[in-house]
């Protein structure tokens, strides 16, 4: 594949991964607003956004690899994105004084070491055929494995605010 489309399926991954997001974040609006239709074509679009953005993904050569490979890059993606851009994003939040995206920013950096402590426990499981069951605070991202917490350990939410993941 030529290097303007490895180059190009690169930004459309992410241009159609953020669409995904932004839509569901949308629908979730709707839905609290009442608009229950808005809401399903929100979430109906979402999920066509999210098809391309697998689709190029797929197309990307080298994104995905064999399980243990991908275990090992997710685990160093969520290392360098602790190490080396939350940082950065904290600092610049700090400095302007943007408290809400200081705390989302610090917030998000907590959760992405214990994200790769999960990648890298998922490794050994893999290997001993484990299963665990996975709860994801809506609040911050945190993820609980086994069971959620009566408290996030990262923002304070409730059990309640933990999604299981199936």
């Amino acid at each position: 594949m030529g290097e303007k489309t490895d180059r190009n399926l690169a930004i459309a991954f992410a241009a159609e991964s953020k669409a995904s997001i932004r839509n569901k974040a949308f629908a979730m609006k709707a839905d609290a607003e009442g608009y229950k239709q808005i809401a399903r074509l929100f979430r109906a679009i979402s999920e066509a956004e999210s098809v391309h953005a697998r689709r190029y993904l797929m197309l990307m050569r080298g994104k995905i690899s064999s399980t243990e490979e991908n275990l090992e890059t997710a685990f160093q993606s969520e290392i360098r994105a602790n190490v080396e851009e939350y940082p950065k994003l904290i600092k610049d939040a700090s400095d302007e004084g943007e408290e809400a995206a200081l705390k989302a920013f610090s917030r998000a950096r907590d959760v992405e070491s214990m994200h790769a402590e999960l990648y890298k426990k998922a490794m050994t499981h893999m290997l001993a055929e484990r299963e665990s069951l996975y709860y994801v605070c809506q609040v911050c991202g945190y993820v609980a494995e086994d069971e959620a917490p009566d408290k996030c350990p990262v923002c304070g939410a409730v059990k309640s605010k933990f999604k299981l993941v199936e």
